[in-house]
């Protein structure tokens, strides 16, 4: 059983679906996950409301793997903001790079609409498991007293130090919904070769090239544990449970906080099934205090 830190009122924190952190822990610590929307087979899902990731992945293999996403309405940010600022002083709302998604600027917006000054709107620059790490530092951060701003300023040292490495089994669904950014480059030769990807700067990059799923994830564990030896981390897969458990075992031993999470459905339209990921940065810069191994599971 884990211990958590005891929620402090004062600051809310919000997020979106793209961080994939699991619905009952969101719960547990009082999080808010605004979500996105997917379209599959001509039906619309509010992602992690409508459709999981066990249901998701099913009807993306008998849809022929097409499926579009689009940013929550702002006047859904709103609502969220005006019902949080009710009893709480202040907002802070964490979410999806701005190179990859609309959505931090629908929270910008609504945030002036509601009461932009209590209101912090931080664009990480990251998303999926880097950005739930983001938002328990966040959590983290608050639960000790830090303001929004501070937390703000501080949670994006933490994402500064981050690391986010994956493997996807094609590069085929973030071609198609434009996320690929420099990755890009590696389409016209990738027959059998594996990349090995990164989020830099707020966009996917190419790391490497290998031949095979397996010296992607070796590839992925190395530099895991060049990163430090004492970690923060989370481990997400799109139906590829074997490779996350691999590289689960692999870098436990150096974790202070570990989870393993699916990839929710936002996220897995532009990865695709097979993907498998890892954020991590130093614990050193904001211990979590959650925990190694926690399993997580998605509604």
């Amino acid at each position: 059983m884990l211990s958590f830190v005891p929620h402090v009122p004062t600051v809310a924190i919000v997020t979106d679906s793209t961080s994939d952190l699991p619905s009952e822990l969101a719960a547990e610590l009082g999080i808010t996950v605004v979500p996105l929307t997917l379209t599959l087979a001509g039906t619309s899902y509010r992602d992690g409301v409508d459709i999981g990731p066990d249901d998701f992945y099913r009807k993306l293999e008998h849809s022929g793997g097409v499926a579009t996403t689009s940013q929550p309405p702002i006047g859904e940010f709103s609502e969220v903001y005006k019902r949080l600022l009710a009893d709480h002083d202040q907002v802070l709302s964490l979410h999806i790079s701005s190179r990859l998604s609309g959505t931090v600027e629908s929270a910008r917006q609504a945030a002036e609409m509601a009461a932009g000054d209590r209101v912090t709107v931080v664009d990480t620059r990251v998303v999926s498991m880097a950005l739930g790490l983001a938002v328990l530092g966040a959590y983290r951060l608050v639960a000790a007293g830090a303001d929004a701003p501070e937390a703000a300023r501080r949670t994006q040292q933490v994402v500064d130090g981050m690391k986010v490495y994956c493997m996807v089994d094609t590069l085929e669904y973030l071609h198609r919904g434009g996320r690929i950014g420099r990755a890009g480059a590696l389409l016209g030769s990738m027959l059998q070769v594996k990349p090995v990807l990164a989020v830099q700067g707020g966009e996917v990059v190419p790391l490497e090239r290998v031949r095979t799923k397996e010296r992607a994830l070796k590839r992925i564990i190395t530099l895991a544990e060049e990163v430090s030896d004492s970690l923060c981390a989370i481990v997400g897969q799109a139906v590829a449970p074997e490779s996350a458990t691999r590289l689960v075992d692999a870098i436990a031993p150096r974790c202070e906080t570990l989870m393993e999470l699916p990839l929710g459905p936002t996220v897995g339209t532009h990865a695709g099934p097979g993907t498998v990921g890892l954020a991590c940065y130093p614990a050193a810069l904001l211990p979590l205090e959650f925990g190694v191994r926690v399993a997580a599971t998605r509604s």
